[in-house]
C-alpha cells in the first residue's frame, strides 16, 4: 500500500492536530483527557522541536561551506562569480526589504495574545542597544573558536567560519579535494538526517497545534489569513515587478518574452516547491530558451539553488514580525536589522528542498528572542506558501543569469 505523500501527510497532521485542539478546548483545560492529550502533545511537540534544533547547525555550516567550494570548478571566470554573489545578495536584500516593509505597516498579527508562549517570554529580557553598540557587538561575535561556535549553536560564527573555509577550499584546489569530498558527503548525512526528521512533521505538527489550538481562540485562522495575504502580495510584488524590472534595466529583456521562456521552470518550481528538483529544467530553460551561455548558466543556476532564495528569504523575515506581533512584543530597529542579516543568512543556509525553511526558522526566530515553538503557527500555511516562494527562489535564479551574462561581458560593468 503506497502511502500519501509527504505533503499530504503534513496537511492531514495539520487539520487532525487543530480539530483535536478545538475539541480539547471545548472540554476545558480541567478535563482529564484534555490534560492527558496535552501532556503526550507537549512532549512530542519538544521533540520534534529539539530535532530541528539538532540538525540545523551541521546543516548551515555543511551547505554554505560545500556552496563556496564549488567555485573551484569557475576560478577561469572569476568576474562572473563575483557578479553573480552580489547579485544573489542584492536581491535577497530587496527581497527582505519588501517582506518585513509590508508587515511593518499592515502588522499581521497584532491584537492576539497566545498564553503559550507565556514561560518563554518571561525568561527573555529585551536589550535595547544603541545601533554603534550593535554593531560592535555582531562584529565582535563574528569570529570565535569554531568548535564552540558549533557547540554552543552561535550561528553566526558557523556561518563565518564556513565562508572563509569555504574560501580556503577555492583557494586551495587540489590539494583539498578531500576536504572537500568529505564535506559534501558530511552534507549529504545532513540531509538524510533532514528527510528521516521531516517523515515525523506531520506527528510534531499534529502536537505542536493540539497544545496550540487548545490553549487559544481559533480567531488564529482569520490571523493567518491576513498573513497569507501579506506574504502572497508581497512575493507577487517582487516576481512580477522588481524581479522583471532589474532584469528589463540590466538587459532590456521585456518581462512577457523573460515569462516565455522561463515558463517550464516556474510551473516545475511551484508544483514540486523544490528549487532542487526544478535545477534540470530550470538549466534547459535558462539554455535554450534564454540563450545564456552554457559556461554561465552551468555556473549560476546551480549556485543559486543553493543560496539564492528571495522568496524564502522575504518569508522567513516577514514571518519573524509576524510572530512578534502575535505575542505583543514590539522589536526595535537594531533587533529587526538582526532579523534582516539573519533571514539572509538562513535563507543562503536553506537547502533546496520542500519545507527546508523550517528549518531555518528556527534560527531566525531565535536570533531576536521569539521562541522556536511559534513555528507550529506557520506549519498549517507553509506548504501552500513554499509553492509561490520557490517559485520566486527560481526564477531570481533565471533573472541572475542573465544579468550576470549581460554585466560580465562588459569591460567597465
Amino acid at each position: 500500500m503506497k502511502l500519501p505523500s509527504l505533503n499530504a501527510q503534513i496537511l492531514s497532521g495539520a487539520i487532525i492536530g487543530i480539530a483535536a485542539g478545538v475539541h480539547l478546548h471545548g472540554l476545558g483545560a480541567e478535563h482529564q483527557i484534555a490534560q492527558t492529550v496535552l501532556y503526550g502533545s507537549g512532549l512530542l511537540g519538544t521533540l520534534f522541536i529539539d530535532l530541528l534544533k539538532m540538525v540545523l547547525i551541521p546543516l548551515v555550516f555543511c551547505s554554505i561551506t560545500v556552496g563556496i567550494a564549488n567555485l573551484r570548478q569557475h576560478q577561469q571566470i572569476q568576474r562572473v562569480w563575483v557578479i553573480t554573489l552580489l547579485f544573489f545578495v542584492s536581491s535577497m536584500l530587496i527581497a527582505i526589504t519588501l517582506g518585513m516593509a509590508a508587515s511593518l505597516y499592515f502588522k499581521p498579527g497584532v491584537g492576539m495574545s497566545i498564553n503559550l508562549f507565556e514561560h518563554a517570554m518571561q525568561n527573555f529580557e529585551a536589550k535595547q542597544l544603541p545601533l554603534s553598540e550593535f554593531i560592535a557587538q555582531f562584529l565582535h561575535g563574528l569570529f570565535m573558536n569554531p568548535f564552540a561556535a558549533l557547540s554552543q549553536g552561535n550561528v553566526l560564527a558557523v556561518v563565518m567560519f564556513s565562508l572563509m573555509l569555504g574560501v580556503a577550499l577555492v583557494m586551495g584546489g587540489e590539494r583539498f579535494k578531500h576536504l572537500h569530498i568529505l564535506l559534501q558527503e558530511a552534507l549529504d548525512v545532513t540531509m538524510l538526517i533532514v528527510d528521516w526528521v521531516m517523515r515525523l512533521a506531520p506527528l510534531g505538527i499534529m502536537a505542536l497545534l493540539i497544545k496550540l489550538v487548545a490553549v487559544q481562540d481559533v480567531a488564529m485562522l482569520a490571523i493567518l489569513a491576513k498573513f497569507m495575504a501579506v506574504v502572497v502580495g508581497t512575493l507577487l510584488l517582487h516576481g512580477v515587478v522588481v524581479l522583471p524590472l532589474i532584469l528589463y534595466l540590466f538587459t532590456r529583456m521585456l518581462p512577457f518574452a523573460f515569462w516565455r521562456g522561463a515558463r517550464e521552470a516556474l510551473v516545475t518550481a511551484f508544483a514540486t516547491s523544490s528549487s532542487s528538483a526544478t535545477l534540470p529544467v530550470t538549466l534547459r530553460c535558462v539554455s535554450q530558451q534564454l540563450k545564456v551561455r552554457s559556461e554561465v548558466a552551468g555556473f549560476v543556476v546551480p549556485l543559486g539553488a543553493t543560496i539564492n532564495m528571495d522568496g524564502t528569504a522575504l518569508y522567513e523575515a516577514a514571518a519573524a514580525l509576524f510572530i512578534a506581533n502575535l505575542i505583543g512584543m514590539e522589536l526595535s530597529f537594531t533587533q529587526q536589522l538582526i532579523v534582516c542579516l539573519t533571514a539572509m543568512i538562513a535563507a543562503m543556509g536553506a537547502p533546496g528542498i520542500p519545507s527546508a525553511g523550517m528549518v531555518t526558522m528556527v534560527m531566525v526566530l531565535q536570533s531576536v528572542g521569539l521562541p522556536a515553538e511559534a513555528i507550529a503557527i506557520l506549519l498549517p500555511i507553509d506548504r501552500l506558501l513554499d509553492t509561490l516562494r520557490t517559485a520566486v527562489n527560481v526564477e531570481g535564479d533565471m533573472v541572475g543569469s542573465l544579468v550576470v551574462q549581460r554585466l560580465a561581458a562588459k569591460p567597465d560593468a
